[in-house]
């Protein structure tokens, strides 16, 4: 009897393990790095999905549209201006100023936009600003992940 798959197990057993990958000091982890991506992608496609399949006339459909986009962006860079600040980098007192604004707007104006859309039922609303919450929350935690990842990489 031929005792080769014997061999072949012996054989895995004793290899040596495959060296970790080493995570600099400050990085995040991959786990925080791909959940963070993902409710990225969740919250932004299931957004653009329930717009898609909505009942509304083509203009509503791009005011929530430009809402996201100019949420995700505000919310961004609002995290890059406070980031920076508390690192010591110079921010104006102006374009901090305007972060905050923007992201304020950003979220008035769908709040205004959800209040006063009488075709879509409470549940649709609830949807879009929850898709809408997640997917400025993710954004802002995905641009955090790059800049400690960045910074990390810089001080290795």
């Amino acid at each position: 009897m031929n005792n080769d798959s014997g061999d072949l197990f012996n054989k895995e057993i004793n290899q040596e393990p495959k060296p970790k990958m080493v995570r600099r000091a400050g990085e995040p982890t991959a786990a925080f790095k791909g959940a963070a991506l993902a409710a990225l992608a969740i919250g932004v496609i299931s957004y653009l999905l329930g717009l898609y399949n909505a009942a509304m006339e083509l203009n509503e459909k791009g005011y929530y549209f430009a809402i996201l986009i100019f949420g995700l962006y505000a919310a961004v860079s609002l995290q890059k201006a406070v980031r920076d600040k508390d690192e010591g980098i110079p921010v104006t007192n102006i374009y901090f100023g305007i972060s905050w604004f923007a992201l304020i707007i950003a979220v008035t104006l769908m709040a205004i936009g959800l209040y006063n859309a009488g075709s879509i039922v409470l549940s649709e609303k609830g949807f879009y600003a929850m898709a809408f919450v997640l997917s400025v929350f993710a954004a802002v935690t995905v641009q955090k992940n790059v800049r400690d990842a960045q910074k990390a990489l810089e001080n290795d």
